[in-house]
């Protein structure tokens, strides 16, 4: 009896230890991540007699799965900028703020704005493969709303590239800007992500029923 608890407690450490070890790495943590989600839809094949195949349906899946993820970064992002970094910059100390300037903000930027082009691109590919994408960028019956859905996608992300991104660079000193500038330009792109945030909660609304195309009739 004590060998088998002792035996117990050796394989939690290992098993505990091991885990530390993926944990403490961003890129250990992604990969276990993906290794789980091949080893779910591997489990769920078997169990549903539907193992993997290389067929549309299987590549909308995983456009699906992508379009989704991608979806997570780019709004989390925008609701950490909204809902944490801007309403905090003002309690900051001013020799503290070059740590969000210089070094988490410009990383967050980074992430923020290809996943608002991944976001997209995946979602185009998702209607593409649905056989819905014409219909619903003209909002046709039966297709308007994840027509619209798509359409604030679009706009909130030619926001993300082509105004809060170009005035963020002049905001943080990236590209070079007189300091009247400098300030405009924080304002314009602080202004146009309250609009993203805006936008995004009927946007937020819309992209989970383009996952199941006999609901996205709701507004016909």
């Amino acid at each position: 009896m004590q060998r088998l608890i002792s035996e117990a407690s050796l394989n939690h450490f290992f098993g505990v230890l091991l885990m530390s070890q993926i944990l403490q790495s961003l890129h250990k943590t992604l990969l276990a991540g993906l290794v789980l989600l091949i080893a779910i839809v591997l489990i769920a094949g078997a169990v549903s007699g539907s193992p993997i195949q290389l067929t549309p349906v299987w590549w909308s899946f995983f456009f699906r799965w992508l379009h989704i993820t991608c979806g997570v970064m780019w709004i989390g992002l925008l609701w950490y900028f909204n809902f944490v970094q801007i309403p905090s910059m003002p309690k900051i100390p001013d020799e503290q703020k070059p740590a969000i300037s210089k070094v988490i903000a410009p990383a967050a930027l980074f992430w923020f704005r290809w996943a608002a082009l991944a976001t997209v691109v995946t979602g185009l590919v998702v209607a593409g493969l649905q056989g819905y994408l014409h219909a619903a960028l003209r909002l046709q019956i039966g297709f308007a709303a994840i027509g619209i859905g798509m359409w604030l996608a679009l706009i909130m992300a030619f926001n993300v590239w082509f105004i809060i991104w170009p005035n963020q660079q002049k905001a943080l000193g990236i590209v070079a800007a007189a300091p009247k500038a400098k300030a405009a330009a924080a304002r314009l792109a602080m202004l146009t992500s309250r609009t993203n945030t805006m936008l995004s909660i009927p946007y937020g609304q819309k992209i989970h029923p383009s996952q199941f195309p006999e609901k996205y009739q709701s507004f016909d």
